[in-house]
């Protein structure tokens, strides 16, 4: 359990913060990008949940997200280290689920033949930008990953490469199950 009674605590006054086995690290750090970037993926999830009133199967599916979404932050800000209790990761199964989930949801969709734009319903407009979010969370943690030293769990790269992918296909879903999407016409404009 997390028990939060001082919101401040001003040890962080010096541009460092503590990540969870107490190690202290620049704010700028890598690490700390990462868990970051997904904290604000987490944000964007919950605007797009502002609007999914209308649609409760897919509220439930972000809602699980967002819990998932703390696991895989609570994962990044303790590294892995040999010889150490093992702390909260993510696991596989919470990758098939959100295939699960993405499979559930595209039975109901035509194929696309275009690319889509970023729009339609407010839902998925929300959920596209949440999905950009999740991709540039993506590459940090990725990055981070790339890192000697650096510790990342597989699964939590898998989990945020298959979360843009349910962005991307509940974006449609939210779309009228495809209707409403806005496909791209290259060369339009010309």
């Amino acid at each position: 359990m997390v028990v939060l009674n001082r919101i401040y605590t001003k040890t962080g006054d010096d541009g460092t913060t503590a990540l969870g086995t107490g190690e202290r690290r620049p704010k700028y750090d890598l690490r700390i990008e990462a868990y970051g970037t997904v904290d604000e993926t987490n944000a964007a999830i919950g605007v797009v949940r502002l609007h999914t009133a209308d649609m409760p199967e897919l509220d439930v599916m972000l809602g699980r997200i967002q819990n998932d979404l703390f696991d895989l932050g609570a994962d990044l800000a303790v590294p892995e280290r040999e010889g150490k209790a093992e702390r909260l990761r993510v696991v596989a199964s919470q990758v098939e689920r959100l295939e699960r989930d993405i499979d559930a949801l595209n039975d109901k969709l035509a194929p696309l033949t275009s690319f889509v734009l970023p729009g339609g319903t407010p839902t998925a407009a929300y959920l596209h930008v949440a999905r950009t979010i999740c991709r540039r969370a993506e590459r940090v943690i990725v990055e981070l990953a790339a890192q000697p030293g650096e510790q990342v769990s597989a699964a939590g790269i898998h989990y945020m490469n298959r979360l843009s992918d349910f962005l991307f296909v509940a974006s449609r879903a939210a779309n009228g199950n495809g209707a409403g999407d806005v496909l791209w016409v290259p060369g339009q404009n010309r």
